[in-house]
């Protein structure tokens, strides 16, 4: 398997990212760790993981961030185009890990299907 294109997205100090590179390092799985914080993410990116797996899925709405926004969005009908404005304004709000690997994307902390994914 070709590693190098194992990336993982979020940021350092989420519980689930911890989980996930312990996991990775304890199955030999290298890495490039990508910070939200001080790299950010592209709205193509987000395009490209929506199309994948849905925006639903990478719009956390039951962590801190989307109870603190919130009240901004009661009276909008959230879509794909206005959840990756959000996700590029509030990148905390994304789903944490999202881990790319090839044209594939995996995204929570789940052992089992993690193994089935580097499959």
């Amino acid at each position: 398997m070709n590693t190098s294109e194992v990336i993982i997205y979020g940021i350092p100090n989420c519980d689930s990212i911890k989980k996930t590179i312990d996991w990775l390092n304890e199955n030999k799985i290298t890495f490039h760790f990508h910070n939200y914080k001080k790299s950010g993410i592209e709205k193509n990116t987000l395009k490209k993981w929506c199309k994948l797996v849905g925006w639903e899925i990478l719009l956390n709405t039951k962590g801190t961030t989307w109870k603190k926004i919130q009240p901004d969005y009661l009276d909008i009908e959230i879509d794909e185009t206005i959840a990756i404005e959000i996700m590029l304004q509030n990148n905390s709000i994304i789903k944490r890990p999202v881990i790319s690997f090839g044209n594939k994307i995996h995204v929570g902390f789940n052992e089992l299907t993690l193994t089935h994914f580097f499959k």
